[in-house]
């Protein structure tokens, strides 16, 4: 076993923990591991992480559905329209260029990031954890589908606010849920892949054990780490990540000038953090936490 296989084994846990934790996040690690460390083509690692992240949603789902926390109807609906628009979307992008859907995933990841970070705003309408109309469930899975299958990531991250914010679903209700679509949608973009593309099986099968592993620790983990920490700080890390895919796929010198604007961003930001003690971006922290602890209050 080379060096480069037990690294990729190792950071493929953290897909699993991704899915098991937040619902979503897993193609937008698994396509830069596969891609960077195990040195597959773009193609060929979009591909293998709808398997991936497909295999690792079903087995996740279940534990949800154990404890109630799936709407089967919205689900299945959700999830049929997503595998139309996945498997357009993976038809197409057999036959997209690789650096053009890489810079399309990494523009995903920074546009994920960024809504991360943000949160959702406060609202007081209670969630009602129904079953949402099936025009626009139909509607939102086509577009979401379409996006999965294009380019492997927005799958959890699009689902899940959707189902909380214009469904009502409670969040564990929702995470549930998006598990079933994402697992539907991720095989049906895989079909439309493995048109054009062929997969070294075996490593896929190890990269997808060592996901469903870390979907088991995420599981465990959920609930002991506050829900605005985590979706923050793995914010922080997609979008340093799809920063990173930009500046490894744009050409001379838009890469050199990304990653310097990038750099001075990020040491601005600390700068502030640190050593200001009216900074807004730490202002607005604490306004953030101060609001979850009456939410929790209430």
């Amino acid at each position: 076993m080379t060096l480069t296989l037990v690294l990729t084994l190792l950071l493929s846990v953290l897909i699993g923990l991704s899915l098991g934790l937040l619902g979503g996040g897993g193609s937008i690690l698994t396509v830069p591991i596969l891609t960077y460390v195990a040195g597959m083509n773009p193609k060929e690692a979009i591909a293998a992480s709808l398997f991936v992240v497909g295999a690792t949603s079903a087995v996740s789902a279940v534990t949800h559905a154990r404890k109630k926390r799936v709407k089967w109807r919205t689900g299945l609906i959700f999830g049929a329209a997503g595998m139309a628009g996945a498997f357009g979307g993976g038809l197409l992008g057999g036959h997209i260029p690789g650096t053009i859907l890489m810079i399309a995933f990494a523009l995903m990841m920074v546009a994920t990031s960024l809504a991360m970070i943000r949160g959702r705003k406060n609202h007081t309408t209670a969630t009602r954890d129904a079953e949402l109309s099936v025009l626009k469930v139909i509607l939102e899975g086509l577009v979401v589908g379409l996006v999965t299958g294009l380019v492997g990531a927005g799958g959890g991250f699009l689902v899940v606010p959707a189902l909380v914010l214009l469904g009502g679903l409670s969040m564990p209700v929702a995470v549930g849920t998006s598990l079933v679509v994402i697992a539907m949608k991720s095989f049906a973009g895989l079909g439309g892949y493995l048109t054009a593309v062929s997969l070294d099986w075996a490593l896929v099968g190890g990269v997808t054990a060592a996901a469903i592993l870390g979907s088991f620790i995420g599981s465990r983990l959920s609930g002991r780490i506050p829900e605005a920490a985590l979706r923050k700080g793995f914010g922080l890390f997609v979008l340093a990540m799809g920063v990173f895919v930009l500046v490894q796929e744009l050409p001379s010198p838009a890469n050199l000038a990304l990653g310097l604007t990038a750099t001075a961003i990020t040491a601005a930001s600390a700068l502030c953090w640190f050593a200001i003690p009216a900074c807004p971006l730490r202002r607005k922290s604490l306004e953030s936490s101060a609001g979850s602890q009456i939410a929790e209050v209430h």
